[in-house]
């Protein structure tokens, strides 16, 4: 046997990589400065906030360190709101989860650079955020009081969609509005882990004599449940944080927990219940923040199948 000659030329690669990896320490700084701005933003307007609202929750009128904030919502008007809210929440995420997992199963099915694609995904990000006033604007011109829908039922069907009451300013009317948006958000978030199914695996199911429901029972459902939940998960975050909309649409009465906290910043309150509205928030971030933790937990699962 002859033993392999070396020299000293193929290692000259790996001591140019070594050193390039290395590099000096001033290339990392403009790296950083370039990160400054944006770290900048996020302590503004999201951790600057988020302390305060933290703070100001455990405090009274005064400054003094309090848990009346808090005990203030187990019971009432507030412990309701927030009930709804997450009623609310769940509802209009279920929705537009089911409505927007079958149209990315429409889009998928479809040419990967056909039209339709084209439409949905330029559409979806569109109308995902299409919210607040303009939103609930579209709403009313369309089946409000007078909007041209209600009208033209009644005055050639003599349908009243206003027959039972003003659903369109409650939580009903709430749950389709939320539901435009949470649709096209689905498309947007489900539609990625649809494409990362292979046609291998299918394949490999077909040829070991699998039905459909055999390839959806032991490797489609089980690979898209969990960007499923995740996007459930992402949806209730999103209409449970979500106030333009309701701002807009809602005028009277404070029935989720964003237009309660609207009432203590716009409003008039009680004396020594100043920072009730800031144990309000402190809530919501709990809940948003239980929320994108779950999230982040299954989009790690998700990962392993996309890569």
């Amino acid at each position: 046997m002859v033993a392999p000659v070396t020299t000293g030329a193929p290692d000259a690669p790996s001591g140019r990589r070594k050193g390039a990896d290395r590099g000096p320490s001033s290339t990392s700084f403009p790296a950083w400065l370039a990160v400054v701005p944006f770290l900048a933003y996020v302590g503004t307007f999201l951790l600057y906030p988020t302390v305060l609202v933290l703070a100001g929750a455990f405090q009274d009128g005064d400054g003094a360190f309090t848990l009346d904030n808090l005990a203030g919502l187990v019971g009432g008007v507030y412990l309701q709101a927030f009930a709804r809210s997450v009623e609310l929440s769940l509802i209009t995420a279920l929705l537009g989860a089911v409505f927007g997992a079958l149209l990315s199963w429409a889009v998928v099915t479809g040419k990967p650079d056909g039209l339709l694609r084209r439409v949905v995904v330029a559409g979806s990000g569109v109308l995902a955020q299409f919210g607040g006033v303009p939103l609930a604007f579209a709403f009313l011109a369309t089946v409000g009081f007078q909007g041209f829908v209600t009208r033209f039922l009644r005055d050639g069907f003599g349908v009243d969609l206003f027959a039972t009451g003003a659903w369109l300013f409650e939580l009903p009317g709430l749950t389709l509005v939320y539901t435009f948006f949470q649709i096209p958000l689905m498309v947007i978030v489900f539609l990625p882990a649809l494409d990362g199914l292979r046609p291998q695996w299918r394949e490999a199911v077909d040829g070991l004599g699998g039905s459909s429901w055999t390839y959806w029972r032991h490797v489609g459902g089980p690979i898209l449940l969990p960007a499923f939940l995740g996007a459930v998960l992402l949806l209730f975050a999103n209409a449970f944080s979500a106030y333009a909309t309701a701002a807009a649409l809602v005028s009277q009465g404070s029935p989720i927990v964003p237009l309660q906290i609207r009432g203590f910043l716009t409003g008039e309150v009680l004396l020594g219940q100043e920072n009730l509205g800031k144990a309000l928030g402190l809530g919501m971030v709990v809940v948003v923040g239980v929320a994108m933790g779950l999230y982040a937990l299954l989009q790690r699962r998700v990962a392993r199948w996309q890569r």
